[in-house]
């Protein structure tokens, strides 16, 4: 599926190095196949070092022959990158965006471009476990959309979604997702450093209660309230655990977080997608 493909990762960094990092891992293309772009030459360096890839730091270069073109830059710096490439990306390739916020029809507008995959990932994709959230535009066909569907099961699940608003929702729920589950575990290990452990030992207990937790769930067919109540003895330690969380209203608190993050970004996406008027493109070219 991507074995004479040509990827361009515009904008190297993080995510950037994570999706080259899972790629090359599991020999879906060799270093020769690849090119990242940026502003600092070291960075450049240090990953054409790492990983035997191209590196530049002229984004056009970079896209010009790419059959892929990985829009991976903060979202600040967006409508200068799109500027930038525009009129230089082949007709017939895949622009594939993971930058939050940016709607495809302001990235097909800016860009002149129809065929366009916008992509929620998250920071578990850096070792592959990620969950990635994504749609396309009706101009991309299938043969695009099966390597998009490539690319991104190589960072760990995927689902892809018809509407984009959905993309909104998942930023909220598995974008974001990682911070509250950190916010728990660290609130774990300081409550058992608070119980006598060293901190050390807290955070083993912690990390592997929460992985073995949740790689029982991934297998289990049960829902999750039966998983809970399965450990949940009446009178029990978790019984008088779960009556505190629930006085102390967790669930309120999460939806409230989780309620926050997907207002938060839909107002990103409002402030990113000023179009511009004298590049209106349909999503469908046809």
């Amino acid at each position: 599926m991507l074995s004479e493909t040509r990827l361009a990762f515009i904008g190297s960094g993080t995510m950037a190095e994570a999706m080259i990092k899972v790629v090359l891992d599991k020999a879906l293309m060799s270093p020769k196949q690849i090119i990242g772009s940026g502003p600092r030459e070291e960075r450049g360096q240090e990953l054409r070092s790492r990983y035997g890839i191209e590196a530049t730091t002229d984004n056009r270069e970079a896209a010009r022959t790419a059959d892929i073109v990985v829009l991976s830059v903060k979202p600040q710096v967006l409508p200068t990158v799109l500027a930038e490439l525009h009129g230089c990306i082949m007709p017939e390739a895949l622009v594939l965006s993971i930058v939050a916020g940016r709607t495809m029809a302001t990235i097909a507008a800016d860009l002149t471009h129809a065929a366009i995959v916008r992509a929620m990932p998250n920071t578990p994709a850096q070792i592959g476990e990620g969950m990635t959230v994504w749609t396309a535009t009706p101009a991309v066909n299938q043969r695009q959309r099966d390597q998009a569907q490539t690319l991104l099961k190589a960072m760990g699940q995927e689902i892809y979604v018809a509407e984009e608003r959905a993309l909104d929702m998942a930023t909220a729920v598995s974008g974001t997702g990682p911070t509250y589950v950190f916010l728990m575990m660290e609130a774990m290990v300081d409550a058992a450093v608070h119980l006598g452990f060293s901190r050390r030992v807290a955070k083993a207990l912690v990390i592997q209660t929460v992985l073995g937790s949740v790689l029982f769930a991934r297998q289990s067919k049960k829902h999750l309230a039966e998983l809970r109540n399965m450990v949940t003895s009446p009178g029990g330690t978790s019984a008088d655990a779960i009556y505190q969380l629930e006085k102390g209203s967790l669930r309120t608190i999460l939806s409230k977080a989780i309620w926050a993050a997907y207002q938060k970004s839909i107002l990103l996406g409002e402030q990113n997608n000023i179009k511009s008027p004298e590049r209106e493109l349909p999503l469908d070219e046809s």
